[in-house]
């Protein structure tokens, strides 16, 4: 009888392992690494083109920017928009039809503004609470067959396996394997491209690597200090140190390449509706000192006594706003990204802590810090924290804004002659439109007085179209692996490209040629581009300016 039973509960055991292996062994037609804006269009593109998908998200948190804060969307324009992305925001504008996503506000009083202004009968809306965007965003997925795992991150070190230049599994830190046909790599970061062993680069590339004029060094004027601020902690005394922020690196020749990384930030969702707001407190490893400069930047500007002379405050629906960085102190901290693109997961995530509390010292400073001036006191003591956003996050933003960390080197760069139209490709997968946006690099000392490095704002021209061969690595490297977030682009180009409705445009078209490589069997640099623009276009995306 003992035998019989042992025999049972083995045969049970083994057939438990057969059905887990082959379950592991069948795996996904697609696997998208990264829940970004553009990783989400990926997934629903590809459930949509009949693909077994499955979307990782690192975080608890998916969505990306679009979720965390950044809902003045950058676009430069609305019409170089096209297929998922536009759905997004054509379903934002039936979110914000319903009276009752109007809480907090009439719809009528409120007006959105600049580029992304709605204008009457637009069947989209480009300006949203993070809350909004979020609902939106589980409502596409929960519309396709789309199996989502959030809290999953890459074992970055060891866990991508590859057959000659195909990745055949990735392993999770947790130890959990998956296994696809194609990989989509939709992280910021690039993490998955950069553990597949695909070339990428960190920085500004030296302006004749790529024959441009934007890149590297650049000390222009704006977000700049005015002539004349002091640098020292003891106005005129080098001995005395350097007011926190500023380092004592020497500014190199205008042009050069080095391995500094464009600030990041917050986009900042505050309110002034006392029903729905949590008041700003002094926040975590607070320092006034951290703010010793901006109090330096106010005395030489007495005629701006305004927040949005330092902010750009742009105002969401039911009275909360989105706000950015503006001026020569302001939300960007300056100098503190250069570490994060190799950095670990704990180190990440001490840098990110850095950002909230220096974010967060900063309003509070301006509210209560009896040295800043009456006015701007004031005004941000009116302000405050939604109740109703972040609810998980301490009403904080789970997303850093990491505006750009590694670049891949493809099979194609995207260039500056690319964005002002001397070099046009011949395999549009999407149109950006925005100007060559690159923010400062590093706060120096020159010739005495502080200033901002790095700075770009270049635009005038008219929306062009961005290369299949960027998302794709080279063919030596990697040929079942797309990357449409961290692409091939140099630093001044992906200035330009980086914007998230971009970034959805590309994690469609993405997923589409990932579809067409499964069913014909090819690599993704062998999709044929004729068959993958017919689908593109079937599907809504715009190709051509």
């Amino acid at each position: 009888m003992k035998n019989i039973i042992l025999l049972l509960a083995l045969v049970f055991i083994f057939s438990c392992s057969s059905s887990t292996s082959e379950e592991q062994s069948s795996g996904y037609d697609i696997v998208v690494y990264g829940g970004t804006s553009g990783g989400i269009a990926a997934a629903v593109q590809a459930s949509r083109m009949g693909k077994k998908v499955l979307l990782i998200e690192p975080s608890k948190h998916i969505g990306g920017l679009t979720t965390g804060g950044l809902g003045q969307t950058d676009i430069g324009n609305k019409q170089a928009i096209g297929g998922i992305a536009r759905e997004f925001y054509a379903n934002i504008r039936t979110h914000y039809n319903d009276p009752a996503n109007w809480k907090w506000q009439e719809p009528s009083a409120y007006m959105d503004g600049g580029q992304t202004r709605t204008v009457e009968g637009e069947p989209t809306m480009w300006t949203f609470e993070p809350s909004a965007a979020m609902k939106v965003y589980d409502q596409m997925i929960a519309k396709e067959k789309i199996e989502l795992v959030t809290n999953k991150k890459l074992n970055r070190e060891s866990g991508v396996t590859m057959n000659g230049t195909s990745i055949s599994q990735i392993e999770m830190q947790d130890g959990t394997v998956y296994t696809g046909k194609v990989f989509i790599d939709a992280t910021y970061e690039g993490d998955l491209m950069a553990a597949a062993g695909v070339s990428y680069h960190v920085g500004r590339e030296a302006n004749n690597v790529y024959n441009e004029t934007y890149n590297g060094v650049q000390l222009l004027d704006g977000h700049q200090f005015p002539d004349g601020i002091d640098p020292y902690v003891k106005k005129g005394d080098p001995t005395s140190g350097l007011l926190w922020g500023i380092t004592d690196d020497e500014l190199k020749e205008q042009g050069s390449g080095d391995d500094l990384v464009q600030t990041y930030n917050f986009r900042i969702c505050l309110t002034t509706n006392q029903d729905n707001m949590v008041p700003i407190t002094e926040p975590d490893n607070y320092d006034p000192a951290r703010y010793g400069l901006l109090l330096r930047l106010l005395e030489a500007l007495p005629d701006r006594r305004k927040l949005n002379n330092h902010f750009i405050w742009s105002h969401m629906p039911n009275e909360k706003t989105d706000i950015n960085n503006r001026g020569a102190f302001s939300t960007d901290m300056i100098g503190m990204s250069h570490a994060y693109p190799e950095a670990s997961y704990e180190e990440r995530e001490a840098i990110v802590k850095e950002h909230v509390d220096y974010t967060k010292g900063l309003l509070y400073f301006y509210a209560s810090d009896p040295r800043v001036p009456a006015e701007l006191r004031e005004e941000m003591k009116t302000w405050g924290y939604p109740k109703d956003e972040y609810t998980s996050n301490g009403n904080w933003s789970p997303q850093l804004y990491v505006r750009e960390v590694r670049r891949m080197i493809g099979e194609y760069v995207m260039t500056q002659a690319n964005c002002v139209g001397e070099e046009v490709i011949s395999d549009p997968v999407g149109l950006a439109a925005y100007t060559m946006d690159s923010h400062n690099c590093q706060r120096i000392v020159v010739d005495g007085m502080v200033k901002n490095e790095g700075n770009v704002e270049v635009g005038g021209f008219p929306p062009y179209p961005i290369s299949y061969r960027s998302i794709v690595p080279k063919k030596d490297q990697a040929t079942n692996l797309l990357v449409p977030v961290a692409l091939s682009a140099s630093h001044i180009a992906f200035g330009s490209i980086r914007m998230e409705p971009v970034f959805m445009v590309l994690g469609q078209s993405a997923a589409t040629a990932a579809a067409l490589a499964i069913d014909n069997s090819q690599s993704v640099q062998a999709v044929n581009y004729d068959a993958l623009k017919k689908k593109l276009l079937e599907d809504g995306q715009r190709l051509n300016p």
